[in-house]
């Protein structure tokens, strides 16, 4: 019989990448999930994630180190990256937000393996505290500020793409729908 999940043996390699990615992650949004509608099944209410926790158990949780057969907790399974994404420059930035994170030690706080849902009070409250990027607009200012990933990925290549992706999400911005024109002028 294994052991309670918050009692899983973790090498402290698995532990500090899961610290590195749960402290990068709201910049590496804009690069994992690059679409308008990338967002859209980030919204919570399934088992996409909503927020920047990690479990062993949940599977609403963004960052998931499930045990493995001996005991161990041997994979760290990353569950943002869009289908839409760039599997290099993905990696790149993942890759490289890890070493950052390795040479500042980050702490990696306690596992949220209860869902929202099934919590109470100041769990909620908690688990709330970390919300990731709802659109990509709020994931391009986070990336916009974040050296470790410009330097990553450099400059030519994040300056394109910043500039092909502020310009998908202010078109995005100004395009009136079919459901805005149906539920606002139609009903006037």
């Amino acid at each position: 019989m294994s052991e309670h999940p918050s009692q899983t043996r973790v090498p402290s390699a698995v532990v500090t990448v899961s610290a590195v990615l749960l402290a990068a992650l709201s910049v590496l949004f804009a690069i994992v999930a690059p679409l308008v509608n990338s967002y859209k099944r980030l919204a919570g209410g399934s088992e996409a994630p909503a927020r920047v926790t990690w479990a062993r158990i949940n599977q609403g949780a963004l960052l998931r180190v499930p045990e493995g057969r001996s005991g161990y907790s041997s994979r760290v399974e990353f569950r943002a990256p869009d289908p839409s994404c760039n599997p290099y420059l993905a990696l790149t930035a993942m890759l490289r937000s890890g070493l950052d994170g390795i040479d500042r030690e980050l702490p990696l706080p306690e596992p949220v393996e209860q869902v929202v849902g099934d919590a109470a009070g100041g769990e909620v409250a908690d688990q709330m505290a970390n919300p990731l990027p709802t659109t990509l607009g709020e994931a391009l200012e986070e990336l916009e500020w974040d050296q470790v990933v410009r330097e990553a990925l450099g400059p030519a290549v994040i300056d394109v793409f910043l500039t092909a992706k502020e310009s998908e999400w202010l078109a995005y911005t100004r395009h009136i729908s079919q459901w805005e024109r149906e539920r606002y002028l139609e009903s006037a």
